[in-house]
């Protein structure tokens, strides 16, 4: 398995969690929290933790190529959620 992070400062970690599990939701299984989420994709998972000031994102992902698509999909997904934020995400592979 493959991982990497992404560390997000911003004020609203518990709200864009929520967003981000409720609108996978649908499609994909899911659980959260307020502070924890969880969503599972075809291609790997994603582990969400909201801290007072901060979104972590883990993901992993059985190879390269599949990580990094995870990577988009949820970085895509929160850019637009966070529009107003304007969310610096940098993914680092562990």
């Amino acid at each position: 398995m493959m991982q990497s992070e992404a560390r997000i400062t911003t004020e609203r970690a518990s709200r864009y969690l929520q967003q981000l599990c409720k609108h996978f939701a649908h499609k994909l299984p899911t659980s959260h929290t307020q502070q924890e989420g969880r969503i599972e994709f075809g291609i790997g998972v994603c582990a969400l933790q909201a801290e007072p000031e901060a979104l972590i994102l883990t993901a992993d992902a059985p190879d390269a190529a599949s990580l990094e698509r995870l990577e988009d999909v949820i970085a895509r997904h929160l850019e637009r959620f966070a529009f107003r934020d304007k969310p610096e995400i940098r993914w680092v592979r562990q």
